[in-house]
């Protein structure tokens, strides 16, 4: 039985409405549904021999700069990869799925220069998710300060999430994963596993978030969603105005969801998925005040990078979501009509390669990283 707290009862008819929509269009979307066929393409080597490659970002002079979850951050340039950057903090965790994970760029990067790195911090009986910025200067980070840490630390090395996406008014959301055997407290807000998280952009707490309390102490204050297992990807798409995310599931049940300030996504009480041992994790694949997914992924997929489509190149898919995969070992194509997904379609599964992340540069081609311990940088243009 999982009991709901005062303020967790006061959205239902919010969140009902909101769940009549998303149910009502994908149910009777629009007539762009049709059969995928994506352009003839190639494939470029952008950056090979990378240690477990998380994520990357496009910096303003055309580099790129590439996480590994080993705990490097490097640059790319020209094809050239450097030498790991110094400035890093020492004690990165590295066990399990930890390590150092995503890095975004602050929208006023040109201006300000900062930078956000998600990690894992710790020992494996006592580990967090946390995230700094800083700034680069050459192939150094300097000015170094700590944003964000999660409560409470946890000692399992999994299911920390760590992707990051900034809204229009600069606050960053920052995905929180259950800790694996703490799946009950992605259910309470009094702890931060299982969440979306929302800080400003200089780590203190936003005036409008949704669980905001007269103790200025609480962890309630942090949390802008909550109910999730591990979102593996976040992003929001200006074209629509709308936070996109996706998570894994257990054995079943990953998800696409659009993510909205205050709602419940549901789990453990809600799941499509079963535990890896075979056994019901919940009786309900639906319960009230619990957010549905706009895609169920059963079996699983194991969705990770997420990005939107935009640019002149590959433009007929403009506003179509990119999903790497990880299990199924390709890019999955989520066509897109307004919210409404009218369509899915499996790319670069000729690699047989499991995919991390997936970005898209501001002329559409598509940048993949690989995830292995020789990990790749691709690129993807039209022939």
């Amino acid at each position: 039985m999982f009991l709901l707290s005062k303020r967790e009862q006061i959205m239902p008819f919010c969140v009902f409405i909101y769940s009549l929509i998303v149910v009502f269009t994908l149910s009777f979307g629009s007539a762009k549904a049709q059969t995928l066929s994506f352009p003839s393409y190639t494939i470029e080597t952008i950056a090979k021999g990378l240690d477990y490659p998380w994520a990357l970002a496009f910096l303003p002079d055309g580099d790129l700069l590439v996480t590994e979850r080993t705990g490097q951050i490097r640059r790319v340039s020209q094809n050239t990869v450097s030498e790991p950057l110094v400035g890093l903090p020492k004690d990165i965790y590295v066990q399990g799925q930890g390590g150092l994970l995503d890095v975004v760029l602050h929208p006023n990067y040109h201006i300000n220069g900062w930078l956000y790195l998600s990690y894992t911090v710790g020992s494996d009986d006592k580990n967090a998710l946390q995230v700094m910025r800083a700034k680069l200067s050459g192939n150094q980070l300097i000015q170094q300060q700590i944003m964000f840490t999660v409560s409470p630390f946890k000692d399992t090395p999994v299911h920390f999430a760590g992707r990051m996406t900034f809204l229009p008014d600069n606050s960053l959301l920052i995905t929180s994963g259950d800790g694996f055997d703490y799946r009950e407290d992605a259910q309470r807000l009094n702890n931060l596993l299982g969440k979306v998280i929302r800080i400003n952009d200089d780590g203190s707490i936003p005036a409008n978030n949704p669980f905001l309390s007269e103790d200025v102490d609480s962890l309630s204050n942090y949390v802008f969603t909550y109910g999730h297992r591990n979102a593996q990807a976040i992003l929001y798409d200006p074209s629509r105005g709308v936070i996109f995310s996706n998570e894994h599931g257990p054995d079943g049940g990953d998800e696409l969801n659009i993510i909205q300030a205050g709602v419940n996504y549901g789990w453990p009480v809600i799941t499509f998925g079963n535990d890896y041992i075979g056994g019901r994790i919940s009786p309900f694949t639906d319960y009230p005040n619990m957010q549905q997914p706009l895609i169920d992924w059963t079996p699983s997929i194991a969705p990770s990078g997420m990005a939107v489509h935009s640019g002149e190149l590959f433009k007929a898919l403009n506003g179509d979501l990119l999903i790497s995969v990880l299990k199924f070992k390709e890019v999955r194509w989520v066509q897109m009509d307004g919210i409404n997904v009218v369509g899915q379609a499996s790319l670069l599964k000729e690699l047989g390669q499991r995919m991390r992340d997936v970005r898209v540069h501001p002329d559409g081609s598509i940048y993949v990283l690989t995830d292995s311990a020789q990990g790749k940088v691709l690129r993807v243009v039209p022939d």
